[in-house]
């Protein structure tokens, strides 16, 4: 069957089964690779994506439950220039292997759209859902407050 998503603004049709996860038909079909697989079992946030604004574990969800609604990838964040995450994983060092990034920074652009001035504490809750096997979480940290500075317009 055809399945048609809305993904990053444009109508993504392409031929899927019923059993298609998100991840996949984001990598596979719609050739978005910034969106990662790293476990299948929605535990270590890789595949993080927006789905009507909200942050959701691409893996765990079929891409015909996603038909009718909008899907935000990285790819899709940074359409218009650097997001100010995407700025600050940049200039704080906050990739390493870079596996994690995408799911990290939009597990942050969520964090800080529900909360746009987080303590460290509750940037370490917020991003919870996310595995970093590399170990960033010192810089990754740090630049999710550097970037809650600029979108609040503070002088970092």
């Amino acid at each position: 069957m055809n399945i048609t998503i809305k993904v990053n603004g444009k109508l993504e049709t392409h031929p899927a089964e019923a059993r298609t996860l998100l991840v996949d038909f984001l990598r596979d079909a719609c050739g978005l690779t910034g969106t990662h697989t790293g476990c299948d079992t929605s535990q270590c946030g890789c595949c993080t994506v927006f789905l009507d604004g909200e942050a959701i574990k691409s893996c765990n969800h079929l891409a015909v439950q996603t038909v009718g609604h909008e899907v935000t990838t990285i790819e899709g964040l940074g359409a218009n220039g650097l997001h100010p995450v995407q700025k600050a994983f940049t200039e704080c060092h906050a990739l390493q292997c870079g596996y994690c990034t995408s799911g990290m920074i939009m597990s942050s652009v969520d964090l800080l759209n529900k909360n746009p001035n987080p303590t460290e504490q509750e940037i370490a809750d917020g991003l919870e859902g996310n595995i970093c096997r590399c170990t960033g979480y010192v810089n990754i940290i740090e630049a999710v407050k550097v970037a809650a500075k600029e979108i609040n317009g503070v002088n970092a």
